[in-house]
């Protein structure tokens, strides 16, 4: 059972987020089980608690310091304007907050919805853009769930809500007119954690679980008239480990390349006359 100052962890309980928060806990060495419904679950190891939650009620939970940390969508915290502090942007969860309208409707930009009546699960963001954008008279109709649907049943004239592949727009017959924001997962956290030592250790991990996302690790054998080539290709995040081989006339390089850079890499190497190239998947890096 958790002590009443163990760090308190929420993650989505469901949807798009949930995945990706639970493998980035659990790439930080957190070991929990989720059972079905429940709403909790404890870490033996570290008396951590992960709390299961409303995406869109994680930023009051962490403002409110009901929870020490949270994973939600940054457009989530906009949302709700509640201070946290943004501990680390999480690399997963991308998506946008577009305005969307029928694709048969006369509207072909903002302007032409004012008077108009737009429905989102995003009321605080949408009625800032419009009036941002000098877009005057939108009611702004506050609906969650199926917000797609809405413009199909003649609810409302167009939407704004979050969107990921688009696909769910195209099911629906809508197309986008403009963009309100772009967002993705962000760890957030309360102003006065339980323990600030844990919640720093925690953060700690964090980095390396992002860090081994960002990373591959080459090695591959260098003629030795070819290191300084070599070396200006993969300089690596200090610098390469390299060890002899039984052939003097080889080296073996060990280094951390950019994993969006890999291919271009590896290409580069072989040009200079690099071979057994190998390329391995980090789990954790402390830089």
């Amino acid at each position: 059972m958790t002590t009443p100052e163990a760090l308190r962890i929420a993650v989505p309980s469901k949807g798009r987020l949930q995945e990706g928060a639970l493998e980035l806990l659990r790439g930080a060495g957190l070991s929990f089980r989720v059972h079905g419904r429940r709403l909790f679950a404890d870490c033996s190891r570290t008396g951590t608690r992960i709390i299961f939650s409303n995406v869109a009620d994680i930023p009051v939970l962490v403002a409110e310091g009901v929870v020490d940390l949270g994973v939600t969508g940054s457009n989530e915290v906009t949302e709700k304007g509640v201070d946290v502090e943004f501990h680390r942007q999480l690399g997963f969860g991308q998506c946008r907050l577009a305005v969307a309208v029928h694709k048969d409707a006369s509207y072909s930009s903002p302007k032409d919805l004012s008077g108009r009546v737009v429905g989102s699960s995003f009321v605080r963001l949408a009625r800032e853009w419009f009036d941002a954008n000098d877009v005057e008279g939108v009611h702004v109709l506050e609906i969650q769930g199926a917000v797609e649907v809405m413009v199909l049943l003649g609810l409302v004239d167009a939407i704004v809500e979050i969107v990921e592949t688009g696909d769910s727009l195209v099911e629906n017959d809508l197309i986008e007119v403009d963009r309100i924001l772009d967002a993705e997962a962000v760890l957030i956290g309360s102003q006065s954690p339980r323990d600030a030592d844990a919640r720093d250790r925690f953060l700690r991990r964090i980095d390396g679980v992002l860090a081994a996302a960002r990373y591959s690790l080459l090695e591959y054998n260098c003629p030795v008239e070819q290191l300084d080539a070599a070396s200006a290709i993969t300089p690596g995040f200090s610098s390469p480990t390299i060890q002899p081989l039984r052939d003097p006339a080889w080296l073996g390089i060990k280094v951390m390349v950019e994993r969006a850079e890999v291919q271009r890499v590896i290409d580069a190497l072989e040009e200079v006359g690099c071979v057994a190239i190998l390329e391995t998947d980090l789990r954790h890096a402390r830089l």
